[in-house]
C-alpha cells in the first residue's frame, strides 16, 4: 500500500516512456470545477483582505513550478525525472511530473498551511528556563512536509500509479527533506517577510518560472 523508495524496475521505466504531456486525451470536466474551486478560495481571500494567507498560497505555488520545471529539465538530461504521474491518474499532464489536480491542490496547500499556523505566529515551542525554542512557523513547516511525503508514498504505491518513482535512491526521506520542506518553509515564511524583501522574493519567483516555461516548453525540453 506504501512505497518508500523507487525500485528501478522496467515497468516503472515503461510508465514514464508512456506519459502524454500536456495531452487532453484523458480530458473531462473535473478540470473546469476544479479550477473553479482554486477561483472561489483565492478570491474569498483576496475579498476577505487576507493578504498574507494570498501570499503564502503564491509563494508556496511558485515554489511548486519551479521544482515541477527543474524536474522536467532532469528528465531530459538523465532520461527520466525523479517523479512522475501516469496517464490513467490524471485528466491533464502539465509536465512530466506534474499534473493538473495535483498541481491546483498545490496552488492552495500554502494557503492552507499558513492557516493551521497559530494566530499568534511568532509563537516558540519548549521556550523555556531561558531557551528560545522552535518556532510554531517551522514546526508546522515540518509537520506539513512529513504530511505531504507519506501521502506521496500512499499515491506512489496506488495501483494506478498516481506517483512513479524511478530511482532506487528517491523515495520518501528525499522528498520529505529536498521538496516538501522547502515548499511549506515558503508558506510559512515568505508573509512575514519586510515588504520589500517579500516583493522581491515573489517577483523573482514568478518572474523564473514565467521565463522557464516560456523559453523551454517551445525549444520541446519539457
Amino acid at each position: 500500500m506504501f512505497v518508500f523508495w523507487g525500485d528501478g524496475s522496467q515497468e516503472a521505466k515503461d510508465l514514464v516512456d508512456a506519459i502524454r504531456v500536456r495531452s487532453t486525451e484523458n480530458f473531462n470536466w473535473t478540470f473546469i470545477f476544479i479550477l473553479a474551486v482554486v477561483f472561489y478560495v483565492y478570491w474569498s481571500e483576496i475579498h476577505k483582505k487576507n493578504t498574507e494567507a494570498v501570499l503564502a498560497g503564491l509563494a508556496l505555488y511558485g515554489v511548486h513550478w519551479l521544482y515541477e520545471i527543474a524536474n522536467a529539465v532532469i528528465a531530459r538530461i538523465a532520461g527520466y525525472p525523479l517523479w512522475s504521474v501516469s496517464n490513467d491518474s490524471t485528466t491533464f499532464i502539465l509536465l512530466i511530473g506534474v499534473c493538473w489536480e495535483l498541481s491546483m491542490m498545490f496552488s492552495l496547500a500554502g494557503i492552507i498551511s499558513f492557516k493551521m499556523l497559530p494566530q499568534d505566529r511568532s509563537k516558540r515551542y519548549f521556550a523555556k528556563n531561558g531557551k528560545r525554542g522552535i518556532s510554531c512557523r517551522l514546526v508546522g513547516a515540518l509537520e506539513m512536509a512529513l504530511l505531504f511525503a507519506l501521502f506521496e508514498s500512499f499515491l506512489a504505491g496506488t495501483s494506478n500509479h498516481s506517483f512513479i518513482w524511478v530511482y532506487k535512491w528517491w523515495g520518501v526521506i528525499p522528498v520529505f527533506i529536498t521538496t516538501y520542506v522547502p515548499f511549506f518553509l515558503a508558506s510559512n515564511y515568505v508573509p512575514d517577510m519586510e515588504p520589500k524583501k517579500r516583493r522581491i522574493f515573489l517577483i523573482t519567483e514568478w518572474g523564473l518560472v514565467v521565463v522557464l516555461l516560456a523559453v523551454l516548453i517551445p525549444l520541446g525540453v519539457i
